[in-house]
């Protein structure tokens, strides 16, 4: 029997995600760990943190984020294959990791499909191009830092936050469309990048818009370009790509929750349940905006379909650009 005002609230988000089961889970699992891959501070670390806090209490008694840093993500998806299946246990990735390695890496510690099971989407966002101190205040256009490359060759680079993806391959294809040679430096994060870029240790970053937005004001990050197919809604004074001439650069990605590769579907149901209603929260919304993150729940289904499609998109990308985790 419901007998709390906050049964009665959790009972009715539970229906509208079509899950009833939910809120007997809150009682199963004693501590839910949301496993991320990337630095503290950046847009995978909030789209954890958030999403853990309305976890906790909710699908769990408790929930903790558990940072597992290093080598391109690919930590915490090996973290996530020796979780026990039992919902208790879940993994936020960028797509990268997922669809675009297993075509850059011989060897992953871990299969993309069989060793994770998709849960729902987390997020959608674009990609932002910035520069910081390095280069003159006189550049504000993609095509003019590529001439500001020409010219200063030695310092023609830029960071990204995992070497294999997205924001890699997005500033690897502006130096192509260029006829640039942009030498690329691999962060552990997309926040240790921009950190180095604002200290003038290297000139550029492609990341996530969001990761830049916290560093705006100051005036020594500055954005030069975004990847979506229109102006992205967080920066809507910034020029695409396209609209530098780039017509072919539009790219975009996605953050995803996945649980390890044995659960059972009825574990699925209730995680993509609980974070479907997390996403929903007003609250949530309004705190992965600040982020330049758009929050966007699917179905498991969806989610598995999404991840193909990306892989099958990006394996010609990656094979025409050449990269290969050992190049």
């Amino acid at each position: 029997m419901l007998t709390s005002r906050r049964e009665l609230l959790q009972f009715a988000l539970a229906t509208a995600a079509g899950s009833l089961p939910l809120i007997g889970q809150a009682q199963s699992i004693e501590t839910t760990k949301v496993l991320t891959g990337f630095a503290a501070g950046g847009t995978v670390d909030t789209l954890a943190r958030r999403v853990a806090t309305k976890l906790a209490g909710h699908y769990a008694k408790a929930a903790v984020v558990d940072t597992r840093s290093g080598a391109g993500g690919q930590i915490a998806i090996a973290a996530l294959k020796s979780a026990a299946p039992d919902g208790s246990t879940l993994l936020v990735t960028p797509m990268s990791m997922l669809g675009i390695y297993p075509h850059t890496y011989k060897k992953l510690p871990y299969d993309p499909v069989a060793d994770v099971t998709p849960v729902s989407l987390g997020v959608v966002f674009d990609m932002g191009f910035a520069v910081g101190p390095q280069v003159p205040a006189s550049v504000k256009t993609v095509p003019e830092f590529l001439e500001w490359c020409r010219a200063n060759p030695t310092n023609a680079n830029f960071g990204s936050p995992a070497p294999g993806s997205v924001p890699h391959f997005v500033g690897e294809l502006i130096g192509r469309a260029g006829k640039v040679d942009l030498r690329h430096v691999g962060f552990r994060g997309s926040q240790p990048a921009i950190l180095d870029m604002l200290g003038g240790q290297i000139a550029a970053v492609s990341a996530p818009v969001g990761e830049f937005l916290p560093h705006l004001s100051g005036g020594k990050a500055r954005f030069l370009a975004t990847s979506g197919a229109t102006r992205n809604k967080f920066a809507p004074n910034v020029p695409t790509l396209v609209e530098q001439g780039y017509k072919d650069l539009v790219f975009g990605e996605w953050f995803g929750f996945f649980l390890p590769g044995k659960a059972a579907p009825d574990v699925v149901q209730k995680a993509n349940a609980a974070i479907r209603v997390a996403l929903a929260e007003k609250d949530v919304i309004d705190g992965l905006a600040v982020m330049g993150l758009e929050a966007k729940s699917s179905s498991a289904a969806e989610l598995a379909a999404l991840l193909k499609a990306d892989g099958d998109k990006w394996g010609p990308i990656v094979k025409a650009i050449g990269f290969t985790a050992e190049s």
